[in-house]
């Protein structure tokens, strides 16, 4: 299994909110990684597993949750930040019940960004298991 690093993912088909997104990371000293849609984030996991993961809910082909439930399926633990533009409920508790460690609204508020990063770097240095690191 691929083992965690210290770069940021970020998942969103909009190009322009990879760009802010990167451009926001990199002033805090983050390194990113960018990724167009779920399936070329899905195609990198060999080479690595980022510290976090930003990922947009709606996408083409396949949307945020279906990416979180793929992962969860392959047994792959990565604290994941969702960002979605729409206000639901009831797909916001799909998320949480599906492992999101943070469910942020676009625009994205720096701090609460910064935040959920902050909260979601602890959550994936903490072991899950009696001797698990």
């Amino acid at each position: 299994m691929a083992q965690a690093s210290s770069w940021i993912g970020i998942v969103d088909d909009d190009p322009s909110v990879l760009k802010a997104l990167t451009r926001l990371l990199r002033t805090r000293g983050f390194q990113v990684r960018t990724y167009g849609s779920a399936e070329a984030f899905l195609a990198a996991l060999p080479g690595g597993l980022p510290a976090c993961l930003i990922l947009d809910l709606q996408m083409p082909a396949m949307s945020g949750l279906e990416l979180m439930q793929q992962l969860t399926r392959k047994k792959t633990r990565i604290p994941i930040i969702v960002i979605t533009a729409h206000q639901d409920t009831e797909l916001n508790e799909r998320c949480k019940s599906a492992g999101a460690s943070a469910i942020l609204r676009k625009p994205l508020q720096d701090t609460s960004l910064f935040t959920a990063i902050d909260n979601a770097s602890r959550s994936s240095q903490t072991p899950n298991r009696a001797g698990e690191t």
